[in-house]
């Protein structure tokens, strides 16, 4: 059955039939997603893959390729099913979900509702859209672009494998013309080599001269450069490093050290005095303080949050972001691990706007289709397809 016939069977026909009128409301979204109750919960796993093998950063080693992922798929007695990725629950958890109503679980306006497992939040949403025959973004507002910037996450320490015969640093640049050629623009270059991999003087030294080799080798294809030091460096080292890289324009300088009102904030005056006044400090990505990232945020110390798009939570997000907005601050939700996370904070940003740039996690499956996002000239664009736009192939 394609989607419009479900609906008219499944919304206007139920009107017809007065039974919306048992729960009457002046939201005509809430009164079609009344219309329909969980039946069923199921998780799987399912497979993906890097399309090459990850390596280290500067806190953890070998990232692999081949992964699984649990996703939750709902049901409802009217035949809509939406799904996202989730943590299993247990079964005397799932039981109380049988029988709501859609409405009693997600206020497409809001997000879900208090008390519902947060570990739902992406499932609720696509089968919100899925009901209503909208695309998320809309549904939270289309106040964004359709089209947002892109960068590869995609690590760059590939010089330090396979571990009996690392391969060098141009592996590195094979590696982001690959990136490039696959249709970003902007690359995320992970630094803090000294943090494990090589003694501190060589990792800095290497950090600046495999940053100066990328932005060389490629600024004519019209590449800009993230970097991401996942807390490796000092307050020393990462003006050291700007210094060495001083002729390049960088996008953003993510995670130098641990957050810190004082540490970060004399960093961001450094950057503003010396020719880095442009280039956003972001953080907030591992184990982060939401309430503190906000006050740093509000006291301008950073330009760019950066909470993960699962770890803090889509509904969460959507509170989050617009109050960045009314701060200066930009959202860059992380979404590094998998394509779901990128595809989910594609439409955050296409829905709420200020989002600087996204995560991009490049990722194949037999299992899953990741829907219509063209990725062309360093920008992807969101999918106009009802929820997420994703398909279960299994």
């Amino acid at each position: 059955m394609n989607r419009r016939t479900f609906l008219h069977q499944t919304g206007f026909a139920a009107a017809a039939a007065g039974i919306g009128r048992l729960h009457a409301t002046d939201d005509p979204a809430a009164a079609t997603l009344a219309e329909h109750r969980i039946e069923s919960i199921e998780f799987k796993d399912v497979r993906y893959r890097w399309p090459r093998l990850v390596g280290k950063n500067s806190r953890l080693g070998v990232h692999g390729q081949h992964h699984k992922i649990s996703v939750v798929i709902l049901r409802t007695d009217q035949g809509a099913s939406g799904w996202g990725v989730a943590q299993r629950i247990p079964p005397e958890k799932r039981a109380t979900l049988r029988g709501r109503r859609v409405n009693e679980l997600i206020d497409p306006s809001r997000g879900i509702l208090p008390g519902v497992f947060r570990e739902l939040d992406f499932a609720l949403h696509d089968l919100a859209g899925v009901i209503l025959d909208k695309p998320v973004y809309q549904l939270l507002g289309a106040k964004g672009p359709k089209e947002n910037l892109l960068y590869s996450g995609m690590i760059y320490f590939d010089e330090l494998e396979p571990a009996d015969n690392p391969a060098g640093l141009d592996k590195v640049i094979e590696n982001c013309a690959w990136d490039l050629d696959h249709g970003y623009r902007q690359l995320k270059v992970k630094i803090g080599r000294s943090g494990k991999w090589y003694p501190h003087d060589k990792g800095l030294a290497t950090d600046i001269d495999i940053v100066r080799r990328i932005y060389r080798t490629f600024k004519d294809r019209g590449v800009e450069l993230l970097v991401d030091a996942n807390d490796a460096y000092s307050l020393e080292d990462a003006i050291a490093f700007l210094e060495g890289v001083s002729e390049i324009p960088l996008f953003w300088f993510e995670e130098p050290f641990r957050e810190d009102r004082e540490t970060t904030g004399k960093l961001r005056k450094w950057m503003h005095g010396n020719g880095f006044g442009k280039t956003l400090v972001a953080d907030g990505e591992a184990d982060p303080d939401p309430a503190y990232c906000l006050e740093l945020a509000r006291e301008g110390v950073l330009d760019t949050i950066l909470h993960d798009t699962r770890g803090h939570g889509f509904t969460p997000w959507r509170g989050l972001i617009p109050r960045l907005a009314k701060l200066g601050t930009s959202a860059s939700p992380h979404a590094w691990g998998d394509r779901f996370k990128t595809n989910y904070t594609i439409h955050l940003a296409a829905g709420l706007g200020n989002c600087c740039t996204i995560e991009g996690v490049t990722c194949e499956s037999e299992d899953v289709d990741f829907g219509d996002y063209p990725l062309r000239d360093g920008k992807v664009r969101v999918s106009d397809a009802p929820g997420f736009g994703m398909k279960l192939l299994v």
